[in-house]
């Protein structure tokens, strides 16, 4: 073994056997030249109790290189490192704006933990209690993304040989156990019954403020995300044969009007064509004659870019933003008597709750929303018709209990 073992930092000045100081062992060996330029190519390792254990550990290191499994670990930090990852990963996936900024919010809460730390350093004992500390901040979904993140980093890191082990590989998020009251909490989403759905529908046209009533009748009679809806362009709008196509999604975190991207749905299931009622359709052809009128009126101000929903004042023929539809949603209930903790999501479930109430498959529901698969959908679906199998038992023992 090409090398040399040694007392590092020893004070005694004795002979490394007789050191009597206490310093730890420490070895330096050589390693195959360079391959490029073929330079003497050494490595150092120190911190050793014993001349065995750094015996152990040279012969251990001499081993790797000489089956080619030897890993020049890094010295990069992770703060360095981590948005690296990010830029290679949403070139290699080509992810989204959206998925682009959750995955920089969760590197940002595994930095107190990591930022100036290197890679190489990190075992899982300080990964596991990071995770820990996170659990305690943040709800359980959201510590699932930060974990989901850490463990794509340092699987990246392997990948290009910065570390040899992966301290998030043993890491298992534990579910928290339900408890009898958290079981007794009802974990339905929020919807509207039909009755109250009228109602809603009934304000929004007696007393809605400028394309209240579309927006929400489309809303309503569609199950569409909002964020479908409000970049829906008249030719995804099929007039003689009611239909409206969903093909993409509107992607603006700031609100701001003139800054927005439009975007291919999230999953290849999102993108659909539904067959919609003729109330709604009706809308919206009083929707296109009252914005024909107003791209007359207002001329080269109107930026006309084919949207639906489109702004008539400040920025006209923008896209209204989904800020815009929450606060009409808003005044909506709160003139209504409703709910006023509903949102345009809840429409969404709403949708699937009646189409539920009329016996259509599930699996048709998941389709008219753009779903593969969707708990909350399915979670729903199954609280409606678990209440009107109950409606049913208890039809069938009014009926026997007249007989008697």
């Amino acid at each position: 073994m090409k090398g040399s073992f040694y007392r590092r930092d020893c004070t005694c000045k004795k002979e490394p056997k007789k050191c009597t100081c206490g310093a730890k062992w420490a070895f330096t060996v050589d390693i195959s030249p360079h391959p490029i330029t073929g330079a003497r190519r050494q490595r150092q390792r120190s911190g050793f109790n014993t001349l065995s254990d750094a015996e152990a550990a040279a012969r251990s290191l001499l081993y790797e290189v000489d089956n080619e499994t030897y890993i020049d670990e890094s010295k990069a930090l992770f703060k360095d490192f981590a948005p690296q990852w990010l830029a290679m990963y949403s070139e290699e996936r080509e992810v989204k704006p959206g998925t682009i900024r959750i995955r920089q919010n969760e590197i940002n809460n595994l930095m107190p933990y990591f930022a100036y730390m290197k890679l190489k350093d990190i075992k899982s004992d300080h990964y596991e209690g990071a995770i820990k500390k996170l659990k305690e901040q943040f709800a359980p979904n959201t510590v699932d993304g930060i974990h989901r993140t850490g463990r794509m980093i340092f699987k990246k890191a392997i990948q290009k040989e910065l570390i040899k082990k992966d301290p998030t590989q043993f890491v298992v998020l534990q579910k928290k156990k339900k408890t009898i009251e958290d079981l007794k909490k009802d974990d339905i989403p929020k919807y509207m019954e039909k009755e109250e759905l009228a109602l809603f529908l009934k304000t929004v046209a007696t007393q809605g403020l400028e394309m209240d009533l579309p927006v929400f009748l489309t809303l309503s009679y569609t199950g569409m995300r909002v964020g479908e809806l409000v970049c829906l362009q008249w030719d995804d709008i099929d007039f003689d044969k009611q239909t409206i196509r969903i093909i993409k999604t509107y992607y603006n975190p700031k609100n701001n009007t003139v800054k927005f991207n439009l975007n291919t749905p999230k999953t290849v299931a999102s993108a659909r064509t539904i067959v919609v009622e003729k109330d709604v359709i009706e809308a919206l052809k009083d929707l296109k004659a009252t914005q024909d009128k107003i791209k007359e009126r207002l001329g080269d101000k109107y930026v006309d870019q084919n949207f639906v929903f489109a702004k008539t004042k400040r920025h006209p023929g923008y896209p209204i933003v989904i800020k815009t539809v929450e606060d009409r949603m808003r005044r909506a209930l709160k003139l209504a008597g409703l709910n006023k903790t509903l949102a345009p999501h809840s429409l969404r479930h709403t949708h699937t709750s009646l189409l539920a109430e009329l016996e259509v498959p599930l699996e048709d529901i998941m389709e008219r929303l753009g779903h593969t698969d969707d708990d909350t959908t399915r979670l729903v679906y199954r609280h409606v018709t678990k209440e009107m199998k109950k409606k049913a038992s208890r039809k069938f023992g009014q009926l026997m209990g007249s007989l008697r």
